[in-house]
Order: C-alpha cells, then structure tokens, then sequence
C-alpha cells in the first residue's frame, strides 16, 4: 500500500491505529501522530504534532462526509486524474465555507 502512495507521489494522514504500518521512516508516506507509553510520556512538542495531526485529519475527514452526504462519489463517471483534482476542488471549497 505504501508502495503505490509512494509511486503516485502522494501521502496520507492517519490516526494512532496506523502507528508503524509506514515501511521506510526515512521517507515516510503516512503521517501519523505519536503514542505515550507508561515509561515515555510525549514531550510538548510531540503532543502539539498529535494536535497538527488531528486538526487537519478533522478537516479532512468532514469535507470527506459532505461529499458522502451530497453523494458527490457515485455520481462522477471520470478519469481517476481528473476526479482527483475535482475533489480537491470541492474539498477546498467546503473547507472555506466551514471556516466563514
């Protein structure tokens, strides 16, 4: 999977259930927050990154839950390029309009 997101170019923000699925932490494609163990608690600045992290998944994952609503998804009948950049669009657009 990570292969393919990184043949495309492309990355991916997760929740903590994704810690360690990423095979090259070099070159990371899934971006995803930090876990506090018993022994280890997050210093502030990883706990701020937790929060980077999730404000933008939130975002995300709402704009995702309108285009479901307005089943946006299983009316385009396009090239997978083309429908990308579509939903983008409306995903800006969304995000704009959540933030008035």
């Amino acid at each position: 999977m990570t292969a393919h997101l990184r043949d495309a170019g492309l990355g991916a923000l997760a929740d903590l259930g994704f810690v360690g699925l990423d095979d090259n932490p070099d070159d990371p494609v899934i971006v995803t927050g930090r876990k506090a163990t018993r022994g280890h608690p997050l210093t502030a600045a990883q706990k701020e990154a937790n929060r980077l992290v999730s404000r933008e998944r939130a975002a995300n994952e709402h704009g995702f839950a309108d285009l479901k609503a307005w089943r946006i998804l299983t009316k385009v009948r396009m090239n997978a390029r083309h429908a990308t950049k579509l939903l983008r669009a409306l995903l800006v657009l969304t995000n704009a309009e959540v933030s008035r």
